[in-house]
């Protein structure tokens, strides 16, 4: 996985912005926070689901902690917008480049507005997925928070 385009991308952006984890590839996919935390050893607060919302027609990226769902109302409050909704597949793909399930924080083609769940702040270290179902990097919050040029916001109410 670590030759896939996306994971290059991935690691390459993470060295630009100053990041220090390294990609690691899982021996299966991780669809879910639950599946990443299982296959990682930690805690599913500390995965940082990588979700991406239409907002007027235009993307942003939450991350999120595995540990509970983002509220949209707050989401769209904290981005200045009408409406916070999911995106669809093809939405997502198109801003960033990547799969459902291997969202990164970074590495798309565009900068993506990005918001980081408050609650990832409760772990030394978080993991994030690296462009690919079967990839995900490790960050501390205020890491996280740069690397992205993120704004730490509460996500749930």
């Amino acid at each position: 996985m670590q030759s896939h385009p996306n994971v290059r991308k991935v690691q390459d952006a993470l060295r630009a912005a100053g990041g220090s984890g390294d990609v690691v590839t899982l021996a299966d996919s991780a669809p879910t926070a639950a599946a990443a935390a299982a296959q990682l050893g930690c805690d599913v607060g500390a995965i940082a689901n990588s979700l991406v919302f239409d907002c007027d027609g235009q993307p942003l990226l939450v991350l999120t902690s595995g540990a509970h769902r983002a509220d949209t109302t707050l989401l769209a409050q904290a981005a200045g917008v009408r409406t916070a909704r999911r995106a669809a597949p093809e939405f997502v793909r198109m801003h960033t480049g990547q799969p459902i399930g291997g969202v990164a924080p970074l590495g798309h083609p565009e900068p993506i507005p990005t918001l980081v769940d408050t609650w990832l702040a409760r772990h030394g270290e978080v993991w994030a997925a690296a462009g690919h179902p079967h990839t995900v990097f490790s960050a501390t919050f205020d890491e996280l928070v740069r690397i992205t040029s993120g704004r730490a916001v509460d996500v749930v109410a």
